[in-house]
């Protein structure tokens, strides 16, 4: 693994979840540690990354492989057919308050269009406990059935005009009960563009890409929830 540190900083923020830091001197200790990193300057591959929090690999997209052709391609076609059939005045779309709120839409849109596809089988992906949650990276889970090559696919959409922004839009949080990556696969984000005009929304083009050689940031924060703040306040 090119970043060892990465593997004890999942390990040790699972442990704290845990309450297995239980003496205050641990914690104190733990949290030096992680601030000696300087975490917010440092970049990680984000196969690196999901080896290290499922045990999973994550596979290049190869345009020589026939099945990762037919994946590439199906998901092509139910983008090229979604974005004019969302973009129509009657679009269920066009009754949301925010465009956050229509990831839905084409994650349901991709499925259908992809499961009609001869050979294939497009799925919510199940977490490690089993269960099925619409939440959390990724959002679905694509199989070519001759091959049992798996394909994760994360549909997200953007204004035409913030293509190029640096402000944070895909991120993956590590849980173990939640995890949603179970397999080796190629890991897909399909970014959705659309004109920005609030309530008409139209979606103009898609792009396709291969995030096996994507490197993230890793964002460190303590929180804490109004439950939190006002315990004592009734």
């Amino acid at each position: 693994m090119k970043h060892p540190f990465l593997a004890l900083f999942i390990a040790c923020f699972a442990s704290l979840n845990a309450h297995v830091f239980a003496e205050p001197s641990s914690d104190e200790a733990l949290i030096r540690l992680l601030l000696e990193e300087k975490l917010e300057q440092r970049t990680f591959a984000f196969s690196d990354v999901v080896r290290a929090s499922s045990g999973k690999n994550v596979i290049a997209l190869d345009p020589t492989n026939a099945a990762h052709q037919r994946v590439t391609r199906a998901v092509e076609a139910a983008l090229q057919k979604a974005l004019p059939l969302l973009s129509q005045a009657d679009s269920p779309i066009r009754k949301l308050r925010r465009i956050n709120e229509a990831s839905r839409y084409f994650e349901d849109a991709l499925m259908a269009t992809i499961n009609a596809s001869p050979g294939l089988r497009c799925e919510s992906p199940p977490t490690r406990n089993g269960a099925t949650q619409r939440s959390g990276y990724p959002d679905l889970r694509i199989t070519d059935i001759a091959t049992g090559t798996i394909a994760y696919l994360d549909p997200k959409l953007l204004e035409a005009t913030s293509l190029h922004s640096t402000l944070r839009t895909f991120y993956y949080e590590p849980k173990h009960e939640t995890l949603k990556i179970n397999d080796n696969a190629i890991h897909l984000l399909c970014g959705i563009e659309h004109d920005g005009k609030e309530g008409i929304w139209t979606f103009t083009r898609f792009h396709l890409i291969d995030l096996s050689t994507l490197r993230v940031r890793l964002k460190a924060e303590f929180q804490a929830s109004n439950a939190d703040l006002y315990q004592k306040v009734q």
